[in-house]
């Protein structure tokens, strides 16, 4: 018997006989072309008769059809003479834009600010820095910048954090999970009759246990007591909402960027104009921004003429408890508050950041805040050798089932004049300034919110929960 072929990527990888055997040959009905990236061959199917796909086709001996980039996505190939009918079905080409696709609805003014040049901190000398920081100081006097611990769960949670097939990762998430729907449940909002909107849903899973609380609680009767809207503007793998297609639940996606969706045209939304609830869990940087006007703003706006006012909700009715004074103007339902941990501080824009009135009150303009959102990145990234491993680091996007995101790291310039403590704390004062304009634009629009620490920072070192009710004054029982 000849001996087997063993490919060296295989050998070197010490992989198992079973795994050996597979890397040695296609698979059954599979492409015979060996992506050299990915070391394995392409799991593509192919025609009878033939042995590579229509990506490798070329791979073929005596191949004659040319093939050519895409030039609606370069990451992949198509035959020239059938260019044509590709483009009209390539998954790259633009596709209409859906009626709640409004462009830069939530983006915030273009004032110009925004196009001042990109210092890096790398690229300021000490004195400027010294500077910085005595503005940031001062900026920051009276102002209230320790964050209470409240580290809360809920029921519906318990059998799955103490189940033994999850690992290290699901169970932090799930930790999170259980915190951010005990602040629900807290301030009232874990109730029927509302719809909750989850702003950079990723897989889905706050949603997900949102329904099990209520469902486990007995609270939810029936499919008509409940609607959640997921956005993620990423097209996400393992969507959890799809397991709820079939149980009657009115779970819907959009896929839309925060910044262009206006909830008012929603139709989902307009169906039976529930009140509405915003979360999100690790909200990256400016998307939270970003989901606060989305909610706060667009959500509201209606054509007088060709829209009757909402009828306000009754005191029996659910939610009527802490609807806003202001929701017969709405464009959809009254807004109940919002629970939403926060992230990523130095992905922050000017443009975006909804607190921008509350920095300019204290003598902050968008340079400023452009240095305030990179020293931000300090009170995570001062500690990450020691407590923190690479591989829960990722890439920034509106909502990801990971953990902490990649902060920008300059600190090489300051090292010798800043200890890590003192970085790590100038951090942490940065991101309590940004989150305090954001509380300054709640309370504009008639909300009482708070920051509190929901988990422990060995959790997430992104552990502060912004959440957000009307305040007492703005709710009305008419």
């Amino acid at each position: 018997m000849p001996p087997r072929r063993i490919f060296p990527h295989a050998r070197e990888r010490g992989v198992g006989g079973a795994l050996l055997s597979i890397m040695a040959a296609p698979l059954p009905d599979r492409c015979s072309f060996f992506v050299e990236r990915k070391k394995r061959f392409c799991k593509m199917m192919v025609r009878k008769g033939q042995r590579f796909c229509g990506e490798h086709a070329n791979a073929a001996e005596g191949g004659s059809i040319r093939r050519i980039v895409c030039p609606l996505d370069p990451k992949h190939t198509v035959a020239e003479d059938k260019l044509e009918k590709h483009l009209k079905k390539c998954n790259s080409r633009q596709k209409p834009k859906p009626v709640y696709h409004v462009e830069n609805i939530n983006a915030g003014p273009e004032d110009g600010d925004e196009a001042l040049p990109d210092v890096s901190l790398s690229e300021r000398s000490w004195s400027e820095l010294e500077l910085l920081l005595e503005k940031l100081k001062k900026a920051s006097e009276g102002l209230q910048c320790e964050v209470e611990d409240n580290f809360l769960d809920h029921p519906a949670l318990q059998e799955e954090l103490v189940n033994p097939k999850n690992g290290d990762s699901a169970h932090k998430h799930l930790k999170q999970q259980a915190s951010i729907l005990g602040h629900l449940d807290e301030l009232g909002l874990l109730r029927r009759g509302r719809c909750f909107v989850e702003f950079g849903a990723g897989r889905g899973k706050l949603s997900h246990w949102i329904h099990e609380a209520l469902k486990n609680n007995g609270d939810l009767k029936n499919s008509e007591d409940l609607q959640l809207l997921l956005v993620e503007r990423s097209s996400i793998r393992f969507k959890v909402d799809g397991k709820h297609q079939d149980a009657g639940v009115q779970f819907e996606r959009l896929q839309v960027d925060i910044q262009h969706l206006d909830l008012s045209k929603v139709p989902l939304l307009q169906d039976k104009k529930f009140p509405l609830v915003g979360v999100g869990k690790h909200l990256c940087g400016a998307a939270t921004d970003l989901a606060l006007r989305c909610l706060l703003e667009t959500s509201t706006l209606r054509d007088p003429e060709s829209e009757p006012p909402l009828k306000r909700l009754k005191p029996s009715e659910p939610g009527a408890e802490v609807a806003p004074a202001d929701c017969s103007g709405a464009g959809v339902g009254p807004v109940l508050g919002l629970a939403v941990a926060l992230c990523c501080h130095h992905r922050c824009e000017w443009r975006h950041f909804v607190g921008q009135q509350f920095f300019l009150q204290r003598g902050l303009g968008a340079a400023e805040f452009s240095a305030i959102c990179r020293m931000s990145s300090w009170a995570t990234c001062g500690l990450r050798a020691a407590n923190q491993d690479s591989s829960s680091q990722h890439s920034t996007n509106q909502g990801r089932e990971e953990e902490e995101h990649e902060p920008i790291d300059e600190t090489d310039n300051v090292n010798k004049f800043l200890s890590a403590a003192e970085r790590e704390k100038i951090g942490h004062l940065c991101k309590r300034l940004i989150d305090r304009g954001r509380c300054d634009f709640l309370k504009s629009r008639g909300f009482s919110s708070r920051l509190t620490c929901y988990t422990d920072r060995q959790v997430t070192l992104e552990n502060v929960l912004l959440t957000a009710v009307p305040s007492p004054c703005s709710t009305s029982s008419s």
